[in-house]
């Protein structure tokens, strides 16, 4: 080989070494600092690029989840409102029931009556106070329920019908328990199972959706939490190899700077010729 003070092949070759470690360095480096073995698409465009469509699903899942728990807070609110009015109904019939005696005197029956009035006017209460994000199940216009399934267009929906319970309430006014003859406990009663009924049949229906709605949400969080893995073993890193990596390529540049400086002190040795 022959002595130049012009061209140092070997300082060349050290320097394209140490260059290629100083980049293998600054990619583990950065894998370590992100977590990411793909942080973008130049480290790997097909991967990435799969990446970035999961992470859209994902994205259509979390609509989805949000969807359903605002469908679960509005029907959360109606069935509450209506078990109230079932517990209320049942403490009607008491006082129904015991109107219908015909040993009581028209004071007794005056008082049962007043009770009877302040709790059906606790219903109508309750009903005009059942709503959540301007959602009311169960008013005299009952709102439906709509919650989505997926973020796929047109995908099915789970829908909850609101039931009118007002009309219970109003009915429940206007028989009383004393009529025309200060005795109504039998039609009370009548009208009392007729609300416990459409009241029994609300309860139903809320309940059947809001195990629907509990099921869907549990069901898409369990598929958000699989592609999330999915994404995961995509573009993570593995840190304990990025670790060895770091260690490893540390050392490398430590040795590929004393090469350098080796390779260029080579060009003195040609004052020795002089």
């Amino acid at each position: 080989m022959a002595f130049s003070v012009n061209t140092n092949a070997g300082a060349f070759v050290a320097l394209q070494n140490l260059n290629a470690t100083n980049t293998a360095l600054a990619t583990t480096q950065n894998r370590v600092s992100t977590g990411l073995e793909v942080s973008g698409a130049q480290d790997s465009a097909a991967r990435f690029t799969i990446a970035q469509g999961l992470r859209g699903d994902v994205a259509g899942l979390n609509a989805v989840s949000g969807s359903l728990s605002n469908a679960s807070s509005a029907l959360s609110v109606g069935l509450s409102a209506t078990e109230a009015i079932s517990d209320i109904l049942i403490d009607l019939e008491e006082l129904a029931v015991t109107a219908s005696d015909d040993g009581l005197d028209a004071a007794s029956r005056d008082a049962l009556d007043a009770q009877f009035g302040e709790l059906v006017g606790q219903i109508s209460s309750i009903v005009s106070s059942a709503e959540f994000n301007g959602t009311n199940i169960i008013s005299a216009t009952p709102d439906n329920i709509t919650a989505l399934t997926s973020p796929t267009p047109g995908a099915a929906t789970i829908s909850i019908n609101g039931v009118d319970l007002e009309a219970q309430a109003t009915a429940l006014a206007a028989v009383g328990l004393t009529g025309a003859n200060g005795d109504n406990a039998d039609a009370a009663i009548t009208a009392i199972t007729a609300a416990t009924t459409a009241v029994n049949g609300a309860l139903g229906s809320f309940g059947a959706g809001a195990n629907r709605l509990e099921i869907q949400a549990e069901f898409t969080q369990s598929l958000s939490d699989t592609i999330e893995v999915g994404i995961g073993n995509l573009v993570d890193a593995d840190l304990a190899q990025e670790s060895a990596n770091l260690q490893a390529l540390q050392v490398q540049q430590q040795l590929g700077l004393s090469a350098l400086s080796i390779a260029n002190q080579a060009p003195g040795a040609v004052l020795s010729l002089f």
